[in-house]
């Protein structure tokens, strides 16, 4: 079993606990950095759930 078939395992049907854990990490960071780089936090958590969605729409 490799990493990526552990890290679906995970993930199952809770996509949406998971997305919602995404954005707790990205407000946290949000108030560590400066301003400045909110977007790019933003960006990272959006691409992040991207592959959350990925995984939990992949039934191989």
């Amino acid at each position: 079993m490799g990493i990526l078939d552990k890290i679906k395992g995970l993930v199952g049907g809770n996509a949406d606990k998971v997305e919602d854990a995404i954005d707790k990490a990205a407000d946290v960071a949000k108030d560590k950095v400066p301003d400045e780089h909110d977007d790019k936090v933003d960006m990272a958590a959006d691409k992040a759930k991207d592959l959350v969605d990925g995984l939990d729409g992949d039934d191989a």
